[in-house]
């Protein structure tokens, strides 16, 4: 450029001519001679900018006067400057003047195309002075220098406040109503990303595992699941998040702002996801279903749960032990076996638990509260899960098989016991003699042997017991209760081994 201006320079004795640059008008060639100059003699008397042209200090003062004396035939949107006129009309014709050489890609602005072309040489232009990151666009820059300066533009009619003015902009649109793109298809008004809910292009894809999005913004959310890379953080807790969006929920937790509320009960929600998914409680709304067994779902995420239980997907592993999952959260449970953690403890009796849940069915046996009851005999339970297990014992319903022997069973957990007999697994140890058990519940049984704890004492006569079943089967000696009966015989027993026994009387089998 200074080798430019010098030809330009009348003490150069080679200026005459020596630019070359061809001029239709002397006032054209006039401009060009104060440009190169560096001569820019048009201010503005608003905010002292200047310019060389006068035709850009005319553009310019319509940002102040907010004249736009361009205007779309189409949709009436106006423009301060004809080239911006220009470049919208390609929204309704659909003209993409500006292909990419490379891949084929086409634009309907150049510059667009000029960003573009960098994804493909990899330049960077724009760095941050203060952490020295790169980006292949300015606007970025300016984005990302707010993460340093706390800057976020604000909405003016909510106060919302955004770290990003493209996201204002959208934000904006739910004051103002405006959707500007329209679907050819269903006629929808949405933004231009919605074509690919009908055309099922997914261009955005994991070069790592292959999964394909339609938008390049989800991919990129979705990249930090293998990096691990959580770039939001909480500055009250310090907790981590891998979308804004999860923390300014989260946010809410620490204000207690419920922005969402349900017309029906009142209740609040700090997602609007959320409380689209509670109206379902109400409207008995299901709309996803298993194409497998037809079964149907309040919300997408239970469909994808419950699909593995066809699939026998187990997506989720345990980096220590090697133990599949298929819940993210069942794995984030598991882990906790290997660090002893216990998050949430019982202010009566001072015990941990490692779920939130398992403490809110524990607080029950303090309470007494049984939420869960059979309409068929009006039995109560304390957790849901026994609820759907007793309902069993009235429908006969044994939906879970060993593939080794056949052998039926009312619930997952006591099929899982059971393969125990086949395998010979045996994973509770007792520290104290390192006798080993195929269920929980006999190690803690065998721990009261060493400990000497007898806590289940009969009220009749006052005995102890280190097991509640052992109480149970005692108590049948006050009441005289015999619930297990021979079918042969009508015989009956206050105890099911007893039961077992007398069968052998009649089928003559011997031990």
């Amino acid at each position: 450029m200074k080798k430019h201006h010098q030809i330009h320079d009348d003490t150069n004795p080679s200026a005459d001519n020596a630019c070359r640059k061809k001029c239709n008008l002397g006032s054209d060639l006039k401009v060009h001679m104060v440009i190169d100059k560096g001569d820019k003699r048009f201010s503005c008397e608003t905010c002292g900018k200047r310019f060389s042209r006068n035709s850009q200090l005319t553009v310019h003062m319509r940002i102040h006067t907010g004249e736009k004396p361009y205007s779309c035939e189409t949709c009436g949107k106006s423009f301060n400057q004809n080239g911006n006129l220009t470049e919208h009309m390609r929204t309704h014709t659909g003209e993409k003047a500006y292909c990419c050489e490379r891949c084929g890609k086409n634009f309907n602005r150049l510059s667009n195309l000029y960003v573009h072309m960098r994804t493909h040489t990899g330049e960077r232009p724009y760095s941050c002075t203060t952490c020295g990151k790169s980006f292949n666009q300015n606007g970025n820059l300016t984005e990302h220098m707010r993460t340093h300066t706390g800057e976020k533009a604000y909405c003016e009619r909510c106060g919302k406040n955004f770290n990003r003015l493209s996201n204002l902009y959208v934000h904006m649109r739910t004051h103002t109503g405006e959707r500007p793109y329209s679907c050819t298809t269903c006629g929808k008004s949405f933004n231009q990303i919605h074509m690919r809910t009908h055309t099922g292009e997914k261009p955005y894809f994991c070069e790592r595992c292959g999964k394909c999005f339609s938008q390049n913004s989800t991919l990129t959310v979705h990249m930090r699941t293998h990096t691990g890379e959580k770039p939001y953080f909480c500055e009250r807790c310090g907790k981590c998040f891998n979308r804004n969006s999860n923390l300014t929920v989260h946010m809410k937790t620490h204000t207690g702002e419920k922005t969402y509320f349900c017309e029906r009960c009142g209740k609040g929600f700090r997602e609007h996801g959320k409380l689209t998914i509670h109206m379902r409680t109400h409207t008995g709304e299901k709309p996803y279903f298993c194409e497998s067994c037809g079964k149907s779902f309040r919300q997408s995420s239970h469909l994808t749960r419950h699909m593995r239980t066809h699939t026998g997907e187990k997506p989720y592993f345990c980096e220590r032990c090697g133990k599949h999952f298929n819940r993210n959260c069942n794995l984030t449970v598991h882990m906790k076996t290997h660090t002893g953690e216990k998050t949430y403890f019982c202010e009566r009796c001072g015990k941990g638990f490692c779920e939130r849940g398992k403490l809110t069915i524990h607080m029950r046996t303090h309470t007494g509260e049984k939420p869960y009851f059979c309409e068929r005999c009006g039995k109560t339970f304390i957790q849901n899960k026994n609820l759907l297990s007793h309902i069993r014992t009235h429908t006969g319903e044994k939906p879970y098989s060993c593939k080794t022997c056949g052998k039926s069973f009312r619930q997952g957990s006591h099929l899982t016991i059971h393969m125990r007999t086949h395998t010979g697994e045996k994973p509770y140890s007792c520290k104290t003699c390192g006798k080993s058990f195929s269920q929980r519940s006999n190690l803690i049984c065998h721990m009261r042997t060493h400990t000497g704890d007898k806590r289940f004492s009969c009220e009749t006569c006052g005995k102890c017991f280190s097991k509640n079943s052992t109480l149970t089967v005692h108590m049948r000696t006050h009441t005289g209760e015999k619930p297990y009966s021979c079918e042969r015989c009508g015989k009956s027993f206050s105890e099911h081994r007893i039961l077992t026994g007398h069968m052998r009387t009649h089928t003559g089998e011997t031990l």
